[in-house]
C-alpha cells in the first residue's frame, strides 16, 4: 500500500504562486505515474498534470500549460506542483495521485491506484 500526503496549499492573491508537495511512502517501486487532479466546488474532479516516475515525461491540462510545472524528486519519492500566475479559476482542492500503469490515459482519474486526502488552494481576486 502506498500512502500519499499532500502539503503546500493555502490562500494566495491572483497572480501569485504556490508550490504543492506530495510525499509517497515506501514501496514506490510499483508506481509508474504520479499526477495532480483538482476539484472545485460543484464541479467534477479534473486532471491537472502528470509525470512518469521513470524518465520524467510530463503532461499538462491545457488550462494550466505554461503556468504550472510538475516535477519529482526520485530520491525523496516526492512530487511537486509549482503553480504560477494563479487565478480564481484555479481555486480547488488539489489531490495527489499515483498509479501503477504507464499507458496513454494518464488524464483519467480511474488510471490511478492511490490518492492523497487533498489540499485546499484558494486564489483571491
Amino acid at each position: 500500500q502506498v500512502q500519499l500526503v499532500e502539503s503546500g496549499g493555502g490562500l494566495v492573491q491572483a497572480g501569485g504562486s504556490l508550490r504543492l508537495s506530495c510525499a509517497a511512502s515506501a514501496r514506490t517501486s510499483r508506481i509508474s505515474t504520479m499526477a495532480w487532479f483538482r476539484q472545485a466546488p460543484g464541479k467534477a474532479r479534473e486532471f491537472v498534470a502528470a509525470i512518469r516516475w521513470i524518465g520524467g515525461w510530463t503532461y499538462y491540462a491545457d488550462s494550466v500549460k505554461g503556468r504550472f510545472t510538475i516535477s519529482r524528486d526520485y530520491a525523496k519519492t516526492t512530487e511537486y506542483l509549482q503553480m504560477n500566475s494563479l487565478n480564481a479559476e484555479d481555486t480547488a482542492v488539489y489531490y495527489c495521485a499515483a498509479g501503477k500503469g504507464s499507458g496513454p490515459n494518464y488524464y483519467y482519474s480511474t488510471e490511478y491506484d492511490y490518492w492523497g486526502r487533498g489540499t485546499q488552494v484558494t486564489v483571491s481576486s
